[in-house]
């Protein structure tokens, strides 16, 4: 284990300074998290978050956003075996699901396929790539419920999860694609169309 007192690797600082340079589409709130203790020597971790009311200008409650997804990354100066290199990223995503979506038997390819396609759109290289999709379902009863009166059916909420990890292969350190990946993935879970296209809901004002 590193001396908790060393300053981090310079392949370490590199890797979050590029990580962290990177400043996604304005519907999306950035902060940063405490990376979880105890899976690498060092780590740094990141959140976005998307809501579909979201105004781009910091004022919004984002308590309980539509789309919210964590991005750590992990370095191991001596390596290890499954990670195939020194860095391992992690990424969760949790996306709010329409109605009658719970349980369409497409939904973990298309889940999955919404990462791999960010990868692939932002030309990040990547080896050891892993993960799941989980579909879940909530219903809030009670104290807990806010709302559902006597009579009422009580909250449901429908949720699709994909936590995953992977290697970048980048030679230089740089990681900024892998930023700009997650920060599309996250954008494709919330709904939000392609930069600089107009929803078609939207009418001229």
């Amino acid at each position: 284990m590193p001396d908790p007192n060393s300053p981090p690797p310079a392949a370490f600082r590199s890797a979050v300074r590029s990580l962290a340079s990177v400043r996604p589409r304005p519907e999306l709130v950035v902060r940063s998290l405490e990376a979880p203790p105890r899976l690498a020597p060092f780590s740094w971790a990141t959140s976005v978050e998307a809501d579909i009311g979201h105004r781009g200008d910091g004022t919004d409650d984002l308590d309980e956003p539509d789309t919210s997804g964590r991005l750590i990354l992990l370095h191991d100066p001596d390596g290890q075996e499954r990670w195939e290199g020194t860095f391992r990223l992690v990424c969760f995503v949790q996306a709010r699901l329409e109605p009658g979506q719970l349980g369409d038997d497409m939904l973990p390819r298309i889940g999955w396929s919404w990462l791999t396609d960010a990868l692939e759109h932002a030309g990040a290289g990547f080896t050891a790539l892993g993960g799941t999709v989980t579909q879940t379902s909530s219903v809030r009863f009670g104290g807990l419920s806010g709302g559902g009166g006597p009579g009422e059916e009580p909250p449901r909420e429908d949720d699709v999860e994909l936590r995953a990890s992977w290697s970048p292969t980048e030679s230089d350190g740089d990681l900024a694609r892998h930023a700009v990946a997650f920060a599309s993935l996250v954008s494709t879970a919330a709904g939000l169309p392609p930069v600089g296209a107009v929803p078609l809901s939207r009418s001229p004002g």
